[in-house]
């Protein structure tokens, strides 16, 4: 929860671009998740359950998702990368915010800016790894082509399988910090407006920055042309 409350005053987060990105991969990551399980699993799992003939159906419509999704979530990927790339670059502030767990050692929140360390690592297991997963999956979509071979096929099968394992952990971590694991977080991808007081206890160094741009915005009366 936030140390100090709700300070009844918000700051933008996120535009509104930022935020349509963010849920079209987020929105495809999940049902790209969900029936790549169901490919590899679903038939110990899901088939007891509801049967062969609901499977049947289940796995013919998500096959499908999972093929054609692949597409907006790699475009999400792309964007992602160029929208947010020069806010995750680590530091040495990175270092100390590890070292506070975050906050949740010691007292106070370490100092961040617009993500912190643990944003960054986010970003880059879903940038890096679902680029991995994406090309890797386009080898399964399109097998054998550019002279690719059966033991090539089976490397891209491994290697697809085990990232997106991999990324479905780190994406349940992430989505439970971002909804119900930390007060007022949900509303930065939600309004893309975060209350003052989450954002300086989370974002300190981001907050000072917005806040400068802000002031420099402001033209004084006096300065402003004669006739205007």
């Amino acid at each position: 929860r936030m140390e100090h409350g709700y300070a009844g005053r918000t700051i933008t987060r996120f535009n509104l671009l930022e935020r349509a990105n963010h849920w079209m991969v987020a929105t495809s990551f999940i049902i790209l998740g969900l029936s790549g399980l169901n490919l590899t699993f679903g038939r110990h799992i899901l088939l007891p359950i509801i049967g062969p003939y609901a499977f049947a159906n289940v796995s013919l419509w998500g096959k499908i998702a999972h093929n054609f999704l692949a597409f907006p979530f790699t475009l999400g990927i792309v964007l992602m990368l160029l929208l947010w790339v020069k806010d995750n670059i680590p530091n040495r502030r990175d270092i100390d915010w590890f070292r506070q767990g975050g906050g949740l050692i010691g007292k106070g929140h370490p100092q961040a800016g617009r993500f912190n360390a643990g944003q960054k690592m986010v970003f880059w297991i879903t940038v890096l790894g679902g680029a991995l997963v994406a090309v890797s999956g386009y080898f399964l979509i399109f097998p054998f082509w550019g002279g690719t071979t059966v033991n090539d096929m089976q490397l891209a099968h491994i290697v697809h399988s085990v990232l997106s394992v991999l990324m479905i952990a780190a994406m349940i971590a992430h989505i439970y910090i971002g909804s119900i694991g930390m007060e007022g977080a949900f509303d930065a991808m939600g309004s893309g407006q975060v209350d003052l007081n989450w954002a300086k206890e989370h974002h300190s160094l981001w907050v000072e920055q917005e806040m400068a741009k802000a002031r420099q915005a402001v033209v004084p009366p006096g300065a402003r042309p004669a006739g205007d």
